[in-house]
């Protein structure tokens, strides 16, 4: 737990990141299906904070932002009956890798 200055608790930084990827421009429509898809699963899972496909600028690049209540709840998320598939599916939409980022607090002391 965090103390804010009027001292009331927070809770821990939570495990985020945003991860950035091509599309193979032949399946982008059938990405952004999955993409949908894969949102509306998601809400039912538990320890998920948020999770939010975005359009890059860029043509047929795209990110996807994910916020969990810690890294064991995103390995729970990667690993469920009803997303295993989807997120298998998405992988053969991609035109190479991904590349995540971690976001991190503004106050790495708190």
């Amino acid at each position: 737990m965090h103390l804010t200055p009027g001292n009331e608790r927070t809770l821990p930084v939570a495990y985020s990141f945003l991860s950035r990827f091509r599309i193979k421009a032949v399946r982008e429509m059938d990405f952004i299906a999955l993409a949908k898809q894969m949102e509306g699963l998601v809400e039912r899972e538990p320890g998920t904070l948020a999770f939010k496909f975005f359009r890059l600028e860029e043509p047929q690049m795209f990110a996807v932002y994910e916020s969990f209540v810690d890294e064991a709840a995103d390995k729970a998320h990667m690993e469920t009956d009803h997303g295993k598939p989807v997120i298998e599916q998405m992988i053969g939409c991609m035109d190479g890798s991904y590349h995540r980022e971690m976001l991190y607090d503004l106050d790495p002391t708190t």
